[in-house]
């Protein structure tokens, strides 16, 4: 069975982003619903996938990650507002049995993302 994963990396650190909150969407119907909310651990990763088994299925996905509180404790000063607050990334799964991995890699300025393994 597939399963959906994250990571992220703070570029400016060099770092994982720890403690960082996502929350993923499902679209159905053209409205979007949360399935799900986690929080990032030392490694920048969720303990666990974020869904596998008869939960993951085909289709058109969301996850919030919520940059802004990690990146007011990395002591960084920052403009107000900050440029990222939260980051959204909209994607979508064709192959339920297959491992979809989407990795965010993260600085006060810029991000850039990719499927990954």
């Amino acid at each position: 069975m597939g399963k959906l994963t994250t990571h992220v990396l703070d570029t400016t650190a060099g770092a994982p982003g720890e403690g960082i909150q996502i929350e993923l969407f499902r679209q159905t119907d053209n409205q979007w619903t949360l399935i799900e909310t986690r929080r990032t651990n030392a490694d920048g990763r969720c303990d666990e996938p974020l869904l596998e088994g008869d939960s993951f299925s085909q289709g058109q996905y969301e996850l919030h990650f919520h940059v802004g509180p990690y990146f007011d404790q990395s002591g960084l000063v920052l403009p107000n507002p900050k440029f990222f607050d939260e980051v959204v990334l909209r994607f979508g799964i064709a192959d339920a049995e297959e491992h979809y991995h989407v990795p965010l890699l993260i600085s006060p300025f810029g991000y850039s993302t990719y499927r990954g393994s």
